[in-house]
C-alpha cells in the first residue's frame, strides 16, 4: 500500500491575491469563461450557497458557497463571504471572504487565501464577460454605474484594463461623496465625459451599459421606462430591479436554479408569474451561441455568482503564488511534525 503525505497548507494574503490580479485582468476573464463552459459541460457540483442570518442585524449577512471544479481545474473548496455594510460607517470593508481550496485526491485542504479580493475578481470578470457578450463588443457610448463601491470599482478597472472605448460615464450612489471619489479615480484614467447623477435613474438615461452594484434588499427600480433605450444591464446585486423591469427584458444569468431564488429580483418574478419562463438563459447558452440577444430589447445580466468561479480564479492565483515562491506554507499544519 502506497503511503500519502498530506499537501502543505499554503497562506496567501490580500497583497500577494492583488498583485496577480491587479496585472491579469485580461488573462482572468479567460479563466472566467473557461469556468463557465466546463460548468455548463456538467465538469462541475455547485450546491446551493447557504446564508447565515442574524436576528439581531437583517441586513448583515455570511454565505458559505461550497464546490467542485473539474476540467482543467480540477479542484474544490469553499467560499465564507461575510456582508456587513454597517462596517462603512466605522471605516472598513462591507465584504470579508475566506477561501479554501481542497485537493481532490486526498480531500485535504492546501490553501486559505483571503478572498474578498478573489470574490471581487470574479464577479467582476464575469460581469464584464457578459457585458462583452450581450453588446457584441468592448465599446459603450455610456455606462451607468449605480452603487460605487468596491464591486463597482473592480469592474471599472476591468473595463479599462480590456480597452473598452467608453466615451462618458453616469456615476450614481445614495452616498454623493462616495461617488465623487470615484468619479476621481475614473478621471485620472480617461478623458471620457464622467458625470455624478443626482438620481439613480439619471445613471439610465443614454447609457448602453448599466451596472448595478448596490447593497439593496428589496427592489427600488419600479418604472419599466427605465429600459426603453434597449440597454444592457449587469444585474450585479441581484435585488435593485422590480418584476415590471425584468418582464420587460430578455433575462440572462449564470445558473437559473442558483439564481432564482432567495428574494432575488428573478425569484420574486418567479413568485409573480408562476414560472420562469421570463429567463431566457444563461452566459454559457450565449457563449457556445446556443443563444443571442434580441437587440430589439433591452437584455439584463443577473449572475448569482457561482462558488466555480471563486474555485477557477482562487486556483489561478494560489498556482501562480506559489511558483513564484510566495505565500506562507506551513507543511505540519495537519501531522504537527516537520515533513
Amino acid at each position: 500500500m502506497s503511503t500519502m503525505v498530506p499537501p502543505p497548507m499554503t497562506v496567501i494574503g490580500a497583497g500577494d491575491i492583488a498583485a496577480e490580479t491587479d496585472r491579469h485582468r485580461p488573462e482572468l476573464i479567460e479563466v472566467v469563461r473557461a469556468a463557465y463552459l466546463a460548468h455548463d459541460a456538467g465538469q462541475s457540483s455547485n450546491p446551493h450557497s447557504s446564508f447565515l442570518r442574524f436576528p439581531h442585524q437583517s441586513r448583515s449577512r455570511i454565505i458559505s458557497l461550497p464546490a467542485y471544479l473539474g476540467g482543467e481545474f480540477e479542484v474544490a473548496g469553499n467560499k465564507w463571504i461575510a456582508s456587513f455594510p454597517d462596517n462603512t460607517q466605522h471605516g472598513i470593508p462591507r465584504a470579508s471572504a475566506t477561501l479554501i481550496l481542497n485537493d481532490c485526491v486526498t480531500g485535504y485542504p492546501f490553501a486559505c487565501m483571503e478572498s474578498s479580493i478573489v470574490s471581487a475578481t470574479r464577479t467582476a470578470a464575469s460581469a464584464v464577460l457578459g457585458a462583452q457578450t450581450l453588446l457584441g463588443a468592448r465599446r459603450a457610448r455610456r455606462v451607468g454605474i449605480v452603487g460605487t463601491g468596491l464591486i463597482a470599482q473592480h469592474v471599472w478597472r476591468f473595463l479599462r484594463d480590456l480597452d473598452w472605448e467608453i466615451d462618458g460615464f453616469r456615476l450614481f450612489d445614495l452616498d454623493p461623496a462616495a461617488a465623487d471619489r470615484f468619479a476621481a479615480v475614473v478621471a485620472e484614467h480617461t478623458e471620457a465625459e464622467i458625470v455624478v447623477a443626482e438620481a439613480v435613474e439619471d445613471a439610465f438615461t443614454d447609457c448602453d451599459l448599466v451596472v448595478l452594484t448596490t447593497v439593496a434588499g428589496e427592489p427600488h427600480l419600479h418604472d419599466p421606462g427605465l429600459l426603453a433605450h434597449n440597454p444592457v444591464v449587469l444585474h450585479l446585486s441581484l435585488r435593485d430591479l422590480a418584476p415590471e423591469l425584468i418582464l420587460a427584458a430578455q433575462n440572462f444569468t449564470d445558473d437559473v436554479d442558483h439564481a432564482v431564488r432567495e428574494r432575488t429580483s428573478l425569484h420574486l418574478t418567479e413568485q409573480r408569474t408562476g414560472n420562469r419562463d421570463f429567463v431566457d438563459g444563461t452566459l454559457a447558452d450565449l457563449l457556445r451561441g446556443r443563444l443571442h440577444r434580441q437587440h430589439g430589447r433591452p437584455a439584463i445580466f443577473s449572475p448569482f455568482g457561482l462558488g466555480v468561479l471563486d474555485l477557477a480564479v482562487g486556483k489561478w492565483v494560489h498556482d501562480r503564488v506559489v511558483a513564484a515562491g510566495r505565500g506562507h506554507r506551513e507543511r505540519d499544519f495537519f501531522t504537527g511534525v516537520g515533513v
